[in-house]
């Protein structure tokens, strides 16, 4: 009776045990998810953030998994462990945020206060220093997270074997086994749900689980800990902590991330796949009339249009494909979620436009508006686009258009003109939609007399990138390719690639022109044919600049690089 007793007792520890061990594990994956996923949109490099995450993670796991042996009393501390990762996971991320922000807004601060001009903004010296490390801050709390959670797995297996009074054969199989399984478990919580809602409570969520499972551990166990009391006092209060972090933690997250824009931030807003940020700036009166209101727009920080000069960076896009493409009837937008570049395509009066873009919730804001946004900022964006998404010729297609032209091809559909209008190849997923194999298959949608325009980068700032992606259209065996540019005040100095299927080249189709059939604000004939033309000795190192083929991130790697020479970081 005894020793049946004490098996039922026994199995109803190692069923808690294993359970706690897949559970934690989860918790785990989402935590170097989270740390990775947040640093990687404030940063705007979420690649190669994660990969460094989740590698100094699994380091610093390891380190506590050896630290784990100096642990007198296995009970005690574990429970001190779950409070510790718990309070670490669901603070790191504000703690994060507000570290970047209060060393981004420093030297401003300062400059004020001694009423500096803004060419002698502090931002050298220990500035730059404390800038540097704010940004490495991700880095530091997911080593110490690591660090806790690699103690998790040697603790449960000591108190394994304490309950069972003797040495377990496949005691860490076990463990390992439900370690493995809750971190897989864990992975597919966060991509079907954690990643589709704010990053706080995904935090504080975690962090609960964490919580709940030092709770059953004191109650199971409640005869073998020394500060009883205090643990449930730590408890209630860490509680309290992630109720808090769950209801508020996002409206905190948000004030201190819109210190890093220089405008007022007027609405954010996490999709699944980026960070949507809208800033508002007034300028001052101007000879009596009213003050003009500037709308910018950042994906994952990065700027994706002014409202200021936005029109510069669409005539370019949008008049050169269409005014060299003989007809106008059918045309593919990719991307263009804003309806921005739809808006200016609308004026050649086509029948049909087909526009395909991953990010539904993007385009729920740019299509309806006054449902997503402030009033005064939808008004805006009513504006800005003219209400394009919800024209009766337009076709929207809310999905990966990587994976959408097959069904274009299988359904034998033949664009007129098509506008490739994405964000750079800052992210592999992007960067595949620059590739030899995305272009040969637009190529075979392209009627036979039409043209494509693609957004090429700056070809000041990415230069090798903006000629790898002309070689690459090249590859794809269009007929003529060709680039062009000119200065958008906001970008600086920007670069988009046409190219035509058979025929004339596309500046030889635009020199037949006497003037362009559509009136833009910004662009005329004369200034177009004038963008075609580049420095001396712009392209001579075009031939040892690669074509980037699926798999090779060979333009992905370039644009990385870029950006790591323009911040200076080695």
């Amino acid at each position: 009776m005894f020793n049946k007793s004490a098996k039922n007792s026994h199995l109803l520890d190692d069923t808690l045990l294993i359970l706690t061990m897949a559970v934690l594990a989860g918790c785990g994956m989402v935590y170097e998810y989270l740390l990775s996923h947040y640093a990687g949109r404030v940063l705007g490099v979420m690649e190669s953030t994660i990969y460094t995450m989740i590698g100094l993670m699994v380091v610093a796991m390891g380190l506590g998994a050896f630290t784990a042996r100096k642990v007198r009393c296995a009970y005690n501390g574990f429970v001190y462990l779950e409070l510790i990762i718990a309070l670490l996971g669901t603070s790191a991320i504000l703690f994060i945020g507000g570290l970047i922000a209060i060393t981004q807004t420093l030297p401003h601060i300062i400059a004020d206060m001694f009423a500096l001009p803004p060419d002698m903004l502090p931002q050298g010296g220990i500035f730059n220093q404390l800038s540097f490390l704010a940004i490495k801050s991700p880095y530091f709390f997911g080593i110490i997270l690591g660090f806790f959670i690699g103690m998790e797995i040697p603790l449960i297996a000591r108190i394994r074997e304490q309950i069972h009074g003797q040495h377990l054969a496949n005691n860490l199989g076990t463990i390992y086994g439900a370690d493995y399984i809750g971190a897989g478990i864990g992975a597919a919580i966060w991509v079907l749900f954690l990643l589709s809602i704010d990053i706080s409570k995904a935090a504080a969520l975690t962090a609960s689980l964490n919580l709940i499972a030092g709770a059953f551990f004191i109650m199971r166990y409640w005869h073998k800990l020394h500060w009883r009391k205090t643990f449930v006092g730590l408890h209630l209060l860490l509680a309290l902590i992630i109720v808090l972090m769950f209801n508020y933690g996002n409206q905190w997250l948000n004030q201190m991330n819109s210190l890093l824009y220089l405008d007022k931030t007027v609405h954010v807003k996490k999709t699944r796949y980026q960070q949507l940020t809208f800033t508002e700036r007034n300028m001052g009166l101007n000879a009596g009339r009213a003050q003009q209101s500037i709308i910018n727009f950042y994906l994952n920080g990065r700027l994706q249009f002014s409202s200021i000069d936005e029109h510069i960076y669409h005539d370019y896009l949008v008049a050169p494909v269409l005014a060299g493409s003989a007809r106008h009837d059918n045309i593919l937008i990719i991307g263009g979620g804003d309806g921005l570049a739809l808006r200016d395509v609308l004026k050649y009066a086509p029948k049909n436009v087909t526009l395909i873009d991953l990010d539904s919730e993007l385009i729920d804001i740019f299509q309806n508006p006054e449902l997503h946004v402030n009033e005064n900022l939808a008004r805006k964006i009513s504006y800005l686009n003219k209400n394009s998404l919800q024209d009766e010729r337009v076709t929207i297609l809310r999905s990966d258009a990587f994976i959408t032209i097959n069904e274009l091809l299988k359904s034998r559909q033949v664009f007129d003109a098509i506008i490739v209008d994405l964000p750079d190849p800052s992210h592999p997923d992007l960067n595949k939609l620059y590739t030899v194999n995305f272009y040969a298959r637009l190529k075979q949608l392209l009627a036979g007399d039409g043209l494509i325009a693609i957004q090429s980068t700056s070809p000041y700032h990415a230069k090798n990138s903006f000629i790898s992606i002309g070689k690459t259209l090249s590859a794809a065996n269009f007929a003529e390719v060709q680039q062009y540019h000119d200065n958008v005040p906001s970008f600086g100095e920007w670069g988009w690639t046409i190219a035509a299927k058979t025929g004339a080249s596309p500046l030889t189709r635009l020199n037949n022109l006497e003037k362009l059939p559509v009136k833009h604000s910004w662009l005329n004939l004369d200034l177009l044919k004038a963008a075609f033309i580049f420095p001396n000795d712009f392209y001579q190192n075009k031939d040892n600049i690669g074509i980037n083929t699926l798999g090779s991130h060979t333009l992905y790697q370039f644009h990385q690089q870029a950006w790591q020479d323009q911040q200076g970081i080695e």
